[in-house]
Parts: C-alpha cells; structure tokens; sequence
C-alpha cells in the first residue's frame, strides 16, 4: 500500500502530483526524528575521522559545525520547497527541467540510490559480522551472505508498509531515544578515554596539513547534499513549509555534528582504520554499536523509498510499493555480488551531478516560484537549467584542476544558483500550457 493518495493530476502518477493537503499529517517534531535518524550513521563517523590528521581537532571541529549547518540549511530549504509544493523530487526536477530531459537526472538518482542501498547494506553486514565474531561467533565464509540477506529481508519487510506511519511510530517514538542514548554512551565514553590521555593535549594537536579549510568543508558537507535528491519525497507529507524547513535542518545538523565530531574523538583517542573495532573497544560499545547498527535500516529503506518514488514518476503503471520490492531485492543482490569498496568512487562521481542539479532547482524554485504551476507548464525541455546544469558539472570537475584549495561543492553550489535566479526566474512569467 501506499501512504497517500495525490490529486489526479498526475494520471495516476503519484510522484507527479502533489499530495493533498488533507494527507499531509507530518509536523516539525516528524521532520526532525525523520532527519536525526538519517543523519546518525557510521559511514559519517568514518567520515569524520578522515578530518585527522590533516587538520588540528579545532580545525576540524569549525569545518564540522559550519558544514553540517549550511549542508543541513541545504537540505531544509529543498524540504521547504517540497513541502510548499507537495511534490517529490521527481517532480521538482520535471518542474524545472521539462517532462522529457528530467527522466535523466530521475535515472541518475534511481542509479545512484541503487548503489547507496547496497552500499549501507554492505556497511550494515560488515558491522553485523564484526560484532558476532567479537562475541565468538559469525566465524564461517558464508555469514557475511547470510547477513546481507538478513538485513535486505528487514528492509523488504518495511518498504512493503507504510512511510508515514514508520516516520511516525518507530522512527520518532522508537528508534529515536534508542539512537541517542547510544550517541551519548558512546561520546562520554571517548570523552573518559581522551580525559585519560590528557584531553588537552590531544585538543591542542597540529594538523600534519594537506587539507584546507574549504576542503574540509566540503568533505563535511558531503554528507548532508548526498540527501538532497530524497527530501522532498518525505517533506511533501508535512503540513507546513516553515516546519518542514526547520524540523530538517535541526535534526540533521545535530546528526551531523555529532558524528562526525564522534569520528573525530574516536581518531583521536584510538587511532584506526577500522572504525567499527574501534567503536567495539569502548566499554558497553557492544549495546552501543549495536543500536547505531540497528538505526541504519532506516538509510537503506530511506535510499530504496526514494529510488521507488524516482522509479514510479517514470513508470507509473507500477506502484511506488511495488517498486520499491524490487529495488529492495536489487539491492540486497548488489550487496552480495558487488565490489562496493570500489563502486565508492563511481557513486561519488554521480553523486557530484546533483550539487549543480539542486543549484539550479534552488534558484529556480527557491526564492518563491510555484512549482506546481512549472510543473503543468513543463515543455519537453528547459534548454536554460540544462545548460546551467552540464555548466555546473563540468565546473565541479575541472575546479580542482584549477586550485585544490578552494573545494567544489559550495563554488558549484553558488554557481549553478546564481546563474539560475539571472536566467530562469523568468519562468515564473505564464507559459503556454503543452498540448
């Protein structure tokens, strides 16, 4: 089943047609356990941790908190307008990319949740395994397989009900203070840890270099733009814009910052590559690991939810429920056959067609156009978000050519927005309604 029913303005297409106003049921407190919950992972903490050595803990600390609050605006200003709409990321880039070219950039998102899906499930069997065999068991060849399909039979299991009443019932009144209670056990526990070896020393560390600021900063804000492409598919469910904005950028920058700030503290006091041993050395990490281990269903069914949304604005003679089965089991097969250590890369290079992609939608729809109006208007192709958008790419990729110092997502950021409010809030002018 599916979780509402929008307007027949779509032809049946629930992706594009917005969700009616008397079905939208999410408020900020929704907004903000939704985003918390997807902001909490341990591909982030892995990901703090790279922050060091390069950078002095201060460093790093400064690029954590001004990368998650401007990530995490990101993701509330696209909430913002998904809301306001009530469509989904699909039809937002039908809005303003024409019902013809979007099907690119909605293949690229599909393509691209494909292997994120897979990818936490890959994260979710390797910490399954690592705390079996740290009790003693989980020792045979075939227990990572096992894993995987476990965790891809849970994912199977909660995309076949309902998204709203996940949001609402486990998410925020379950999986929620289960998370934070882990965070927080986890943090005084690396706290106690730094407190032994000297926590100012360790605050007062140089960093080796090789990393500036603003490329910290991307690096930070990585995280919080790889969601853009699944905001709006959960805040067209919410009941205000205003909520919805602020509900997901609170609770994702928490996230954010905690972390990535853990990852910082557990680099700091147990210096490894392999994040999860680390976290398992902490006393009481078992129960802690394991909770964090157990919030991550929400990013696999959060990446196969949206692909499913994506899917269905293609083909629509198929069910967003429907879909998403199969890109459950997608998923889990990916998981099992694929290298994902080197499909990492390949995910971040289509990850980098989305920074110019929202750039443009945000300059486009961001500052008050109706996208519902743009969306009915949308010819086959808006020649001008196009070319700003192959711009964007291009300028993502040959920047650090230029200087590695400046970064790429925010100048590819600023680019493609500002290019789009001089050249495309001329749409907000009636168009000619297609035949």
């Amino acid at each position: 089943m599916t979780d509402a029913s929008p307007s027949s303005a779509g032809n049946g297409n629930e992706a594009l047609a917005a969700v009616p106003g008397e079905l939208r049921v999410f408020q900020w407190h929704d907004h903000a356990s939704l985003w918390f919950s997807l902001g909490v992972g341990l591909l982030v903490m892995q990901m703090g941790s790279y922050l060091l050595p390069a950078l002095s803990p201060s460093q790093a600390l400064l690029a954590i908190v001004l990368g998650s609050v401007l990530g995490a605006g990101l993701l509330g200003w696209v909430a913002q307008i998904g809301c306001r709409s009530g469509l989904s990321s699909a039809g937002l880039m039908v809005a303003v990319y024409g019902r013809s070219f979007a099907r690119l950039p909605i293949l690229l998102n599909i393509v691209q949740l494909l292997g994120w899906g897979a990818f936490e499930l890959v994260v979710m069997r390797d910490a399954t395994v690592a705390v079996g065999r740290h009790g003693g068991a989980m020792t045979a060849g075939y227990w990572p397989y096992l894993a995987t399909l476990l965790w891809g039979a849970v994912i199977l299991l909660l995309i076949g009900g309902s998204m709203v009443r996940l949001v609402r019932r486990i998410v925020s009144r379950v999986a929620l203070p289960l998370v934070v209670l882990s965070l927080l056990w986890l943090s005084w526990q690396f706290l106690s840890m730094a407190h032994g070896q000297g926590l100012a020393a360790l605050w007062n560390r140089s960093g080796s270099g090789g990393m500036s600021a603003l490329s910290a900063l991307d690096l930070v804000i990585a995280m919080p733009i790889s969601w853009l492409p699944l905001v709006a598919d959960y805040a067209r469910h919410g009941k205000s814009g205003r909520s919805a904005m602020t509900g997901a950028w609170s609770g994702y920058a928490v996230a954010n910052i905690w972390c990535y700030g853990l990852g910082v503290l557990v680099a700091l006091t147990l210096p490894s590559q392999d994040l999860i041993m680390a976290l398992l050395q902490a006393q009481g990490g078992l129960i802690a690991l394991s909770l964090v281990l157990i919030d991550e269903v929400d990013n696999a069914y959060g990446d196969t939810y949206s692909a499913s949304v994506s899917a269905h604005g293609i083909a629509p003679r198929w069910s967003i429920r429907r879909w998403g089965l199969l890109i459950a089991s997608a998923c889990c097969l990916l998981g099992m056959v694929l290298p994902m250590h080197s499909l990492e890369p390949f995910l971040l290079l289509l990850s980098s067609c989305f920074v110019p992609l929202f750039g443009v939608m945000l300059g486009t729809l961001g500052l008050g156009a109706d996208a519902n109006r743009l969306l009915r208007q949308a010819p086959a192709v808006r020649v001008k978000a196009v070319l700003i958008w192959i711009g964007g790419i291009a300028f993502y990729h040959l920047l650090p050519l230029a200087s590695t110092a400046l970064g790429s997502a925010l100048p590819t950021l600023a680019l493609s927005f500002g290019l789009a409010v001089l050249f495309m809030r001329r749409r907000e002018r009636a168009e000619p309604v297609p035949a």
